[in-house]
Formats: structure tokens, sequence, C-alpha cells
């Protein structure tokens, strides 16, 4: 039996973006398509096999520790940035303020697609999911340039919204466009999750 079902989710690929220099600017320029392979995309800052250890996983791994590299793009849907920029009173928020690499619409509660789901394209191409993506602040420094004194809004209606990181477990091309097939793990909830997360609040 497969460990993973195919679904009949569909998400749009609508905007295609990517950070050349993430040490000058979370800004992401946009593209047509992108050329995948294990490493990410590439030519963008958050590519590589590896990456060092950041303040999400220190728990796990002292800050700088070389790590494989699951966050090798940044996926948000058309549908949640419309949300967080209605609950921040703009008429839009550009996927390139968030440093997103790809915007796909077509599949609702996007943020939170289960864990090691699978998202394949025409050409074979397949992005693992890691997990939610959480706000921070770094998003809200490129939305206060563009619309000032609403940058601090950003944290707290992106919660929930944030979208997805994941990362390359299939080589190919995505293009604007092309349609993404959604594949989820055949798992149930964990019966303790609720009793983890209550304990780490």
């Amino acid at each position: 039996m497969p460990a993973l079902v195919a679904t009949a989710f569909r998400a749009e690929v609508v905007w295609l973006g990517q950070v050349a220099d993430r040490d000058a600017s979370l800004r992401a320029a946009p593209v047509a398509q992108m050329a995948l392979s294990f490493a990410g995309m590439a030519g963008e800052a958050h590519g590589g096999l590896t990456r060092a250890s950041c303040s999400r996983v220190t728990t796990q791994h002292p800050k700088g520790t070389e790590i494989r590299n699951v966050r090798q793009l940044s996926i948000v849907s058309a549908e949640e940035l419309e949300a967080i920029a209605a609950a921040m009173g703009l008429a839009e928020v550009k996927p390139e303020w968030l440093g997103a690499s790809m915007v796909v619409r077509g599949i609702g509660d996007f943020s939170h697609v289960p864990p090691s789901a699978r998202l394949q394209g025409p050409s074979g191409a397949t992005l693992v999911v890691d997990m939610e993506n959480r706000p921070c602040q770094w998003p809200a420094k490129e939305i206060e340039a563009e619309a000032p004194g609403k940058g601090r809004a950003f944290k707290p209606a992106a919660k929930g919204r944030r979208g997805v990181t994941a990362w390359v477990e299939r080589e190919g091309v995505i293009a604007l466009g092309d349609v993404l097939s959604l594949h989820v793990p055949e798992q149930p909830v964990w019966a303790h999750y609720e009793a983890v997360w209550q304990a780490g609040r």
C-alpha cells in the first residue's frame, strides 16, 4: 500500500520568486520558472543541500550548526496572502515582500498541509513540505518600507497563514501556470500531539 495518498487537491502556481542575496535583503525578484535540483534553485539564497541552523531549531542544534536544508523553498498561498492583507488593512501583501519562492492558488488552509506531504508538478518535480512557516519580523521590515505604519501588524495577521517550507525530493522544472498535485501521508494525527503542544506553550 502506498505511504502517500494522491488527493484530488490541486494548486496552480501563480507566482515564482528568487532571493539572490539574503544578507542584502529578504525581498524576492519574480521569475518565470525555476529549475530545481536536489540543492534547490540555483542562485537562490535559501538553496543548498545543507544550511546553518537558525533560532527556530536551537532546541535541537546550537545556532550555526550545519544541518540538512529542509528550508530550500518558502511556499505561500494566494488565498492566505489575501487574508493577511485584509487583516492588516492593506490592498495587497506582495509575495516578494515575504521573500517567497512560490505562490499557489487552490488549496484551502494551505499553511496546515501535513508535514511530509508532496507537491508534484507536470515535469515530475516534487517538493516535500517540511512544516508550517512561522511569521517573523523580516517581512515586517519590507512591508513597513512600502506601507509605513503597517509593518508591525504583519506578525499577528500572518499567524497560521505564512505558508510552508519545503525541499526538493525529485528534480525538475516548475513554471508559472503549472498545476501541482497534492499527495499526503496516510497517517492519523498523533494521539499525544495536543498534550505536547499544550506543554510547550
